[in-house]
């Protein structure tokens, strides 16, 4: 009798000790498809495929199924179905079949904070072959070029991000406020000729952080935003807040770059960029650093100018653009700001920032400051640059003069380093007495 109970009670505890899956979750994103095991305990796992038809096996050691797959939205994914078995009496089989061909991947996250141990299989569409070229990335305006903007949602699918207080009933996430300023920043950017905007983040899904930036990169943008709500446990704090990278974390990221055996690109500097693979270590070293100080640089002054647009109406956390290594900012040759919108963890702000109105005032704001920066630093080519200048052919060798139209930051000594000219010689073709000027003058400019 005593060994039928303790047969009995070693059975009730390899009962208990299964794993259970309390949930699964799938999203899906341009490039990959994601599912998560939502677990009571870390497990071990392990993938293989098959073929004819094609299937991807999910063997879970030790656990049992406590949910249902039916209701995962499997459409637009390469997921046709979802079965499920008990297989070696205590482990769990999982079989996707498969429509479409994927490199798949999967890793185990621990039990953090509120979130349970978790199981990640994600399923990575083949490479499509994409030719890229200058034309098929950048669009024209009366053939100058956009002025492209990333504009990246902070977290999303299983990483919500902050929370805020309970709205309606539900909590409001951080990943659905900042996804629809960036979509209200986008509409307003593509509305504006000369300007492109790109959304990094389109929909409920996450991107690692390094990815985010290569992606800004891939499209060529002049021009990272990633947009963020703030939290901190005292939910008095409040304002608005622009980051830009430290320079001890530009320093390093200089260095990781030059270290890896293949660059994430072969060039830097985007369109018209300088390719890297020709060069010997110490040049490469040296362009490299040299992208970096000047991206760093610019960084600093868009956001300096986001910065200040938006104080013209939101309360600000602090009142100068603030420096942190974030990864998402480590970009060699695009210019890169975090804005943190405002503290969803404020019950005002939190209330501000799910009203659209709010949001449109902030998306205002954000794109005034773009927009500032980039009239004064309008790049090579733009269409910016053609209504800046007055529409008119740059001085050239050729002997042609053109006209420059004064805008608000000019200076007679600028103008004439833009167009490789002296001030006597600007003064002269203008008849001027001295140095003054006024927003909207006109100034022929001689050949250099």
């Amino acid at each position: 009798m005593l060994l039928v109970f303790l047969v009995c009670s070693s059975f009730g505890q390899v009962i208990s000790a299964a794993v259970q899956v309390e949930s699964v979750r799938l999203w899906r994103a341009p490039d990959s498809t994601r599912l998560v095991f939502d677990l009571s305990a870390t497990v071990q796992h392990k993938l293989f495929s098959l073929s004819n038809p094609s299937r991807l096996v999910i063997d879970i050691e030790n656990t049992r199924l406590g949910t249902s797959f039916a209701d995962l939205p499997l459409t637009d994914t390469p997921i046709r179905g979802i079965r499920s078995a008990e297989r070696n009496g205590k482990d769990l089989r999982v079989v996707l079949d498969l429509s479409a061909s994927i490199k798949p991947k999967s890793f185990v996250l621990p039990k953090h904070g509120d979130k349970n141990d978790r199981l990640v299989i994600d399923l990575f569409d083949r490479d499509k072959p994409v030719e890229k070229t200058v034309e098929k990335l950048v669009s024209t305006h009366k053939g100058k070029r956009d002025i492209i903007i990333a504009i990246d949602a902070g977290h999303g699918g299983e990483d919500p991000g902050a929370s805020g207080p309970k709205i309606k009933g539900r909590h409001l996430r951080e990943k659905d406020v900042v996804l629809a300023i960036s979509k209200q920043l986008a509409a307003m950017i593509n509305a504006e000729p000369g300007y492109r905007a790109e959304l990094v983040r389109t929909g409920d899904y996450y991107i690692p952080l390094r990815k985010r930036r290569d992606i800004a990169r891939e499209k060529r943008a002049d021009l990272f935003v990633s947009i963020h709500a703030d939290a901190f446990k005292n939910p008095r704090a409040s304002g608005a807040s622009v980051f830009a990278l430290s320079r001890s974390g530009a320093t390093s990221e200089t260095a990781r770059f030059l270290a890896q055996q293949e660059n994430e690109a072969d060039l830097i500097g985007g369109v018209g960029g300088v390719s890297l693979d020709d060069k010997d270590e110490v040049l490469r070293g040296v362009l490299v650093d040299l992208s970096m100080t000047a991206t760093l640089g610019s960084s600093l002054q868009v956001g300096d100018k986001v910065l200040k647009s938006m104080g013209t109406f939101a309360h600000l956390h602090k009142h100068q653009v603030e420096q942190a290594g974030f990864a998402v900012l480590k970009s060699p040759d695009v210019p890169s700001i975090l804005v943190e919108t405002g503290f969803i963890s404020n019950p005002g702000e939190a209330n501000k920032l799910n009203s659209y109105a709010y949001r449109q005032r902030l998306s205002t704001a954000i794109f005034k400051g773009i927009k500032q920066h980039f009239y004064a630093v309008p790049p090579a080519g733009s269409y910016v640059a053609y209504l800046k200048y007055g529409g008119k052919p740059v001085a050239s060798s050729k002997g042609m003069a053109t006209e420059h139209v004064i805008s608000r930051g000019d200076t007679l000594s600028g103008i004439a380093r833009q167009y490789d000219v002296t001030v006597g010689q600007i003064q002269k073709a203008n008849r001027m007495t001295n140095s003054t000027i006024r927003i909207g003058q006109k100034l022929k400019i001689p050949a250099s």
